[in-house]
């Protein structure tokens, strides 16, 4: 019993999952598995401090998770399973409703807040050039967007969510509107300017409240010391290092570009009925640093093991990755971007993302003895309620 409602709380670290009714059909899970046949230079180290050594995956158990994909809950499913076990891919669903096609394993996706463990190796990176201090105000450099009220906020205190800057103005908070306006440009600069003009939530180092805020002014911090553009910043430090090929940052654009599997979102209607809107296209630009990001599965591995091997933050500052606030009661999340779990004695690091259509994560033991990547076409993404699809996976992938 208790190993189930572990698997449940990190289900709910994982995703911002959902509940809803699709049209009954279904597709054949396609899977791969792949034995540790890598080179050695490519491989996670073999040391496991804290005396738990993976197994390899289970493959019926992953299989049996994304079985009857498209169902009431997720059109399709992407899964990455690795560490020094093995390694295990597979792929559900439907590429989209209409036609009914097998699902694109190798597809791009909406990978939204995921993209926080980008940015703040980015600007890790920058502080081990000394071109952020970690410690300065946020004000130093962004007067123009951050209060007064906020002059004791500092770059760490963004990176680890302890900043008490108030969430900025967006296009609307229910589904309807922001569907209304899915191709409306709403610019990270306005709404960091709205979020810096109110009164904070709380002193700065007092509280840790996750709020997208704090890495919009992150990703503007990156600007505004580099003289370049966000993506373009963050592609050199980081999506280059790591290797991610096929990961990029959209802007306006509201397409995904390259092979991708279309996004649902259920909407139930007067009469009772439920429609499937496709809201594949939609410009997230006010998502900007803490959500814009494009990726796959393959890239988003790479992240995780790039970064945890430090090729991506120097060792200097990769202590930072693993970061949390320990005189706040409660605080889990880290100055990488990642929130930390415990469970009988075993540390996981994790990154959730959810936009309409596409829940995502990343999740790893620090020394990579297990990694896991998932994305999953969300019928209801934004949803408080937790995914079956994404439970079973978890439990499938962390046996």
């Amino acid at each position: 019993m208790r190993d189930i409602r572990r698997r449940s709380i990190l289900a709910g670290a994982l995703a911002v999952p959902l509940t809803a009714g699709l049209p009954a059909s279904s597709a054949t899970a396609t899977t791969h598995r792949t034995a540790e046949n890598s080179p050695a230079e490519n491989r996670p180290s073999t040391h496991h401090p804290s005396g738990h050594r993976p197994t390899a995956p289970d493959a019926d158990a992953l299989r049996a998770a994304l079985a009857g994909l498209p169902d009431a809950d997720a059109t399709a499913a992407l899964v990455r399973v690795g560490g020094t076990g093995g390694r295990w891919h597979g792929s559900s669903g439907v590429h989209d409703l209409e036609s009914g096609r097998p699902a694109d394993p190798h597809a791009r996706f909406r990978a939204g807040s995921t993209t926080k463990v980008v940015t703040a190796a980015a600007v890790l990176r920058l502080a081990a050039e000394g071109r952020i201090g970690l410690d300065t105000p946020v004000r130093a450099h962004l007067p123009d967007l951050l209060g007064a009220r906020f002059g004791k906020v500092t770059v760490r205190h963004l990176l680890d969510h302890t900043s008490g800057i108030p969430a900025g103005d967006g296009l609307g908070t229910t589904f309807e509107e922001l569907y209304a306006h899915r191709f409306d440009t709403l610019s990270p600069q306005r709404v960091a300017a709205s979020a810096g003009a109110k009164r904070p939530e709380f002193r700065p180092g007092r509280q840790q409240h996750y709020l997208n805020i704090n890495y919009t002014f992150l990703g503007l911090l990156i600007e505004r010391v580099t003289g370049r553009s966000y993506a373009s910043e963050v592609s050199r430090l980081v999506l280059a290092p790591a290797g991610m090929r096929d990961t990029y940052f959209p802007d306006t654009d509201p397409r995904i570009l390259g092979p991708h599997n279309r996004g649902y979102q259920a909407v139930t209607g007067a009469d009772g009925t439920t429609e499937f809107l496709d809201v594949t296209e939609w410009n997230q630009a006010d998502r900007f640093a803490a959500g814009d990001m494009i990726s796959t599965t393959a890239d988003l591995e790479r992240l995780l093991t790039g970064l945890f091997r430090g090729r991506i933050v120097p060792r200097s500052h990769l202590r930072e990755v693993f970061s949390v606030p320990t005189r706040i009661p409660g605080a889990s999340y880290s100055a990488g971007g990642l929130q930390r779990f415990e469970s009988d004695g075993q540390v996981y690091w994790v990154k959730s993302g959810g936009r309409y259509g596409y829940n995502s994560a990343i999740a790893a033991t620090s020394d990579l003895g297990r990694t896991l990547v998932y994305s999953v076409n969300s019928t209801d993404a934004k949803s408080e309620d937790a995914n079956p699809v994404v439970g079973r996976i978890i439990t499938a992938a962390l046996r």
